[in-house]
């Protein structure tokens, strides 16, 4: 591994913690004290909570609600939304994973009356943000889902049936082709998708080239770098074009 690339995913885990501590702090609260938004930016998908419901009933709640200080919903609506309805359908289950209606929540040091557009950003990154789960921690999900009736098939599923990968990307966040890749393995990739791959990378890089601000010392490495980074990358894509 390169000292650049060393040095970016040194730089995305110190995002990632500082993040996880802007992100509040962990709590329970009863089902009936969590407070709705009197506004919210999203309408809820009855389709979505639907199945949010039936992977909450198999897992529990993987991630927590967010809520302020005066346990206000911020983030978190369909989750929310999916557990009142399993209370609802299958209140056995529900006491399962919730014992005397305690919901995992974080709770942010604000009111978001008080603070409205802080609240809209906290918001905001509960969606973006949501926890990077590993392939690991994927399979051992998926072997959960599994164990509980869910079918890793392909094609059409019959009347009925439960299908994995839309269940699982539901619960952890990522697209049907990541997940296939984590639970299957890389697919032999055509040297189209090669050159596709590198010509966004490159994109990205110079892109992030022409921002301001690269004022840390990883930063300024990375920049004085970039030119040979971006010619070999050029190098490669030349090569791909040439083998057609």
């Amino acid at each position: 591994m390169s000292a650049v690339t060393e040095q970016m995913q040194d730089k995305d885990q110190e995002a990632n913690l500082r993040r996880e501590r802007e992100r509040g702090e962990l709590s329970t609260l009863p089902l009936e004290r969590i407070k709705d938004r009197e506004s919210s930016t999203r309408t809820l998908n009855t389709e979505h909570v639907q199945s949010l419901k039936e992977s909450i009933a198999t897992l529990g709640l993987i991630e927590p609600l967010a809520v302020d200080r005066e346990k206000v919903l911020l983030a978190g609506g369909h989750r929310l939304a999916a557990i009142a309805l399993l209370l609802d359908t299958d209140p056995d289950t529900f006491e399962q994973h919730f014992p005397k209606s305690a919901i995992p929540v974080r709770v942010m040091p604000f009111s978001a009356a008080n603070e409205p557009d802080r609240a809209l950003q906290v918001e905001v990154a509960e969606n973006e943000y949501r926890r990077d789960y590993t392939p690991a921690e994927v399979k051992k999900i998926a072997q959960r889902l599994i164990n509980a009736g869910y079918k890793d098939a392909k094609g059409r599923p019959k009347k009925g049936e439960k299908v994995l990968m839309p269940a699982l990307s539901t619960v952890v966040g990522k697209n049907r082709r990541t997940l296939q890749r984590y639970l299957h393995g890389d697919s032999k990739k055509s040297r189209t998708d090669v050159h596709l791959s590198l010509k966004k990378a490159k994109k990205s890089l110079e892109s992030w080239q022409n921002q301001p601000g690269h004022n840390t010392p990883a930063s300024q490495k990375l920049s004085k770098q970039l030119p040979e980074i971006l010619s070999l990358i050029d190098a490669v894509i030349e090569e791909n074009s040439s083998a057609k």
